[in-house]
């Protein structure tokens, strides 16, 4: 009669696996502190003390039929601590009896094959690896877990709000403290592709209202280009449909940098378009803006 695992290494293996199949749902080690992870590690305890409790009934049955030297063989095998017991099985040598038994009548080069058993801890992580493949597939392919898709919707908007956070905790961009970035060059080119685009045409050519891609400007408020463009958009330009976008609260300090970095960097590091290649003529006076 073969001897039984002990209640407690069950009890740690059905711990173990609930920490990995948890920790493959969550991606986090969160769920220890949920009383929804303790509460299953307990119902598992449980169970498992039922499960040692029927064996221990069905172990009586089986023991009360074998015969003295039976039952001497088995009590003393118990005395053995279970660790030690699994190391004896996994690394012991078969007797020459026992190899007789699990012979196999073929051979090579003089060398015989024994119908060895696997060793237990070889099989039991074939079935373990069996079963977390069978999890893995049905949570990758009915969940959540593990679809790129997914994980990057939640880091989108994890960022999103931790800029929105970031912008409400900063303090509003004014004339005194915008700078110009290259980085800002993109979103100013979109707020104009909304707000400007109707009066300045595309690319800034100039229609309805001037071109801005030329150096001549009829109104110079700032010594610096990028600085004059935050000043006119903030306060508009009274007597012309050039409106305040920023104290009317259309744009935001924010907005307000960023166009006005998409405006020079079409005024200062590209070729301006002329009157030839579709752009408006010249308006306003040469400027000689300071270095930015």
């Amino acid at each position: 009669m073969k001897q039984r695992t002990p209640v407690f290494v069950n009890i740690l293996i059905i711990t173990g696996l609930l920490i990995v199949f948890y920790y493959l749902f969550v991606q986090s080690y969160s769920f220890f502190s949920s009383l929804y992870f303790w509460g299953t590690v307990i119902i598992g305890g449980i169970l498992a003390y039922i499960h040692s409790a029927i064996g221990d009934l069905i172990e009586n049955k089986k023991f009360a039929k074998l015969s003295d030297e039976e039952k001497a063989a088995y009590l003393a095998e118990k005395k053995i601590p279970f660790l030690k017991r699994q190391y004896m099985a996994a690394f012991k040598k078969q007797s020459e009896t026992e190899e007789k038994d699990i012979l196999i009548d073929h051979g090579f080069d003089g060398i015989m094959e024994l119908d060895n058993q696997l060793p237990k801890w070889w099989v039991g992580l074939f079935w373990f690896g069996t079963a977390f493949c069978i999890v893995y597939v049905f949570a990758f392919s009915f969940t959540d877990f593990a679809s790129p898709i997914k994980e990057y919707e939640k880091e989108y908007k994890e960022q999103e709000a931790s800029v929105a956070a970031y912008l409400e905790n900063q303090p509003p961009v004014t004339l005194e403290s915008a700078e110009f970035s290259e980085d800002n060059i993109a979103a100013g080119e979109e707020v104009f592709k909304t707000n400007c685009v109707s009066c300045h045409s595309e690319g800034g050519r100039g229609g309805i209202g001037p071109n801005l891609t030329d150096n001549f400007w009829k109104n110079q408020p700032e010594k610096k280009l990028f600085k004059n463009v935050f000043h006119i958009v903030e306060n508009g330009v009274t007597g012309t449909a050039m409106q305040a976008w920023g104290k009317n609260g259309v744009l935001t300090g924010t907005d307000i940098q960023n166009v006005a970095a998409y405006v020079y960097s079409i005024n200062q590091l590209k070729k301006p378009i002329t009157p030839a290649e579709g752009g408006a003529p010249p308006y306003g006076d040469e400027a000689n803006w300071e270095k930015q």
